[in-house]
C-alpha cells in the first residue's frame, strides 16, 4: 500500500530558518529591484560619476529588515566584519563599504519618490495573480508607533478674545455665523473635514494629502484609560485568511482611525482585482456612515461593531435592531436576499405557543432592506451567528500588527521627520509582503513536487 505524505505547511518562520543565501534570494526575488534602482540612480551622464554600488546598497537596506539589524551603524559593522554577508548583499570584492552618510542620502532619495509604494503594490498584485490571496473577509485596523523626534514643548498662549455677547443671536447675526462656519469648513484640509467629504475624492488625492508629521495621539488601553504617544499610525487592510497586507497607509498619530478607512477601501477597490472579497470587518472606531456607504458602493458587506452615540432605544426592535414581537421577543435572522438587498427575519420560537400568534396579531416574517439604514442593517444581520463568526476574523489584522512591531521593527523608527519615517514604514510593509509571497511560492513548489512524487508511485 502506497503511503501518501501530506506536505507540511511552509510559513515565514520556516523561510527565515533557511540558509542566508537561499533566504535572501527567495525574498529579494519577489521585489523588482531594477525598478527601484532606476528610480534612485543618477539620471544624467553629466556630473561626478557614481562610485557607490547602489544595487548592493538597496539589497543590504532590505536585508537589514530581514535580519532585524537595528541601525545603519550596525549594518555597516556587519558588512565590514562578515565577508560572506557582504557578498550576499550584492557587493563586489572591490567595493568599499558605504558610509552612514551614503545610506542617509539613499533614504532621502527614497523619501522623494513613491517607488516603495509602487513596489509594495506590485508584490501584492503578484500574490493576487498567483492565487495566494483569495480572501472572502478583509480586516482593517490601525496601530501606533512612536517617532524618533522629540515632542515640541507646549507653549501657553494667552488668547485675547472679546467676551461673547450674551443672549440669542439676531437673525442677521445667525445667518452670518452660519456662512462663516461653512466657509471655514470648506477651507479646512481634507483630513480635518468630516469623513463624508472623502467619498467623492479621487484615490490619488486621498493618499497625497494624508498628514504625516509626528503628532500626539491618544487611545484607550485595555483598562479603559487613555494612553498617549508622540508619533505615527500605521493603517492596514489585511486578508483574514492569507494575512497579506492588501493596503497600507502611513499617517500622523493624531489622525482618527476612521478617516483613513476610505482611502484603504478605495485602494483595494481600484488597484487590486479582489474578486473573492465579500466582507469588510472593522472595530467600533470605524462606525461612521460614510464608511458603510463606501463599502456598499464596492458591492460588499460591512461587519462593523456598533458604537452607540447618545441614541435612544428603538421601540419595536432589540439592541441588534432585529424586530420584536408584542412580548418583546426578538425575531430570528433567517437569510439575506442580495438581489433586493433584503434581510429576512422569522417569528421567534417563543411565539409557537403564544395565543397572540393564532389571532393574527404577530407577524410571521419581517423583511428589511439594508439601504434603509446601512449602519444598522448589515448582511448578515447584527447579532447573528454568521455576523459574529465574520467579526472574529478581524483578529487577523491585530496579528499582522504584532508581527510588524516584533519581527520587522515597525516601532524602531531611526529617522527624524515624517517624510523619512514613511520610508521606514513602507520598507516594513514591503518586506513583510515579499516574505509572505516567497514562503507561499516555496510552499506551492513543495506541494507540486509531492504531487509529482505520488503520481510516480
Amino acid at each position: 500500500m502506497t503511503i501518501i505524505r501530506q506536505p507540511s505547511l511552509f510559513g515565514i518562520q520556516e523561510l527565515y530558518d533557511m540558509e542566508p543565501t537561499q533566504k535572501y534570494e527567495a525574498i529579494i526575488s519577489a521585489i523588482d529591484l531594477d525598478r527601484i534602482y532606476h528610480a534612485i540612480n543618477k539620471k544624467s551622464r553629466l556630473g561626478a560619476p557614481v562610485e557607490l554600488n547602489y544595487a548592493g546598497m538597496i539589497i543590504s537596506f532590505f536585508i537589514r529588515y530581514i535580519e532585524r539589524i537595528p541601525t545603519i551603524k550596525d549594518l555597516i559593522k556587519r558588512l565590514n566584519d562578515d565577508f560572506i554577508f557582504k557578498m550576499n548583499c550584492g557587493f563586489l570584492v572591490s567595493d568599499s563599504t558605504p558610509s552612514e552618510a551614503a545610506y542617509s542620502r539613499l533614504v532621502t532619495k527614497l523619501s522623494e519618490s513613491d517607488i516603495l509604494e509602487k513596489s509594495f503594490e506590485s508584490v501584492t498584485l503578484a500574490a493576487v495573480t498567483e492565487g495566494f490571496i483569495v480572501d472572502e473577509v478583509i480586516a482593517i485596523d490601525a496601530t501606533h508607533f512612536e517617532a524618533r523626534d522629540k515632542a515640541p514643548a507646549k507653549k501657553e498662549e494667552k488668547s485675547e478674545t472679546t467676551p461673547k455677547k450674551r443672549g440669542r443671536k439676531s437673525k442677521e447675526e445667525r445667518e452670518q455665523y452660519l456662512k462663516d462656519q461653512a466657509e471655514k469648513e470648506a477651507n479646512l484640509p481634507l483630513y480635518e473635514k468630516k469623513i463624508e467629504a472623502q467619498l467623492d475624492v479621487p484615490l490619488d488625492i486621498l493618499r497625497a494629502e494624508v498628514p504625516i508629521a509626528p503628532k500626539w495621539g491618544v487611545k484607550k488601553n485595555a483598562d479603559g484609560k487613555n494612553e498617549y504617544w508622540f508619533g505615527y499610525k500605521a493603517h492596514l487592510a489585511v486578508g483574514a485568511s492569507s494575512q497579506y497586507i492588501l493596503q497600507s497607509l502611513f499617517s500622523s498619530g493624531s489622525l482618527n482611525d476612521g478617516k483613513a478607512a476610505i482611502a484603504l477601501l478605495k485602494g483595494m477597490d481600484q488597484r487590486l482585482p479582489l474578486t473573492s472579497a465579500s466582507y469588510q470587518t472593522l472595530d467600533a472606531g470605524y462606525d461612521f456612515e460614510p464608511i458603510y456607504e463606501q463599502i456598499h458602493r464596492m458591492c460588499q458587506q460591512s461587519v462593523i461593531a456598533y458604537n452607540k452615540r447618545n441614541e435612544g432605544e428603538m421601540i419595536g426592535f432589540d439592541k441588534n435592531f432585529a424586530p420584536t414581537c408584542l412580548r418583546e421577543h426578538s425575531y430570528k435572522y433567517d437569510s439575506f436576499d442580495p438581489k433586493y438587498e433584503t434581510l429576512k427575519y422569522t417569528r421567534p420560537k417563543e411565539c409557537s405557543d403564544c395565543p397572540l400568534a393564532n389571532e393574527g396579531i404577530c407577524q410571521k416574517v419581517y423583511k428589511i432592506k439594508i439601504t434603509t439604514d446601512l449602519r444598522r442593517y448589515t448582511a448578515p444581520a447584527r447579532g447573528s451567528k454568521a455576523w459574529k463568526n465574520i467579526f472574529k476574523q478581524r483578529t487577523a489584522v491585530e496579528r499582522v500588527n504584532a508581527y510588524l512591531k516584533e519581527f520587522y521593527q515597525l516601532n524602531n523608527v531611526r529617522y527624524r521627520t515624517g517624510k523619512r519615517a514613511k520610508v521606514h514604514f513602507d520598507m516594513v510593509a514591503l518586506i513583510y509582503n515579499a516574505s509572505k509571497l516567497a514562503a507561499d511560492r516555496i510552499q506551492a513548489e513543495l506541494i507540486q513536487q509531492q504531487q509529482a512524487h505520488n503520481f510516480c508511485f
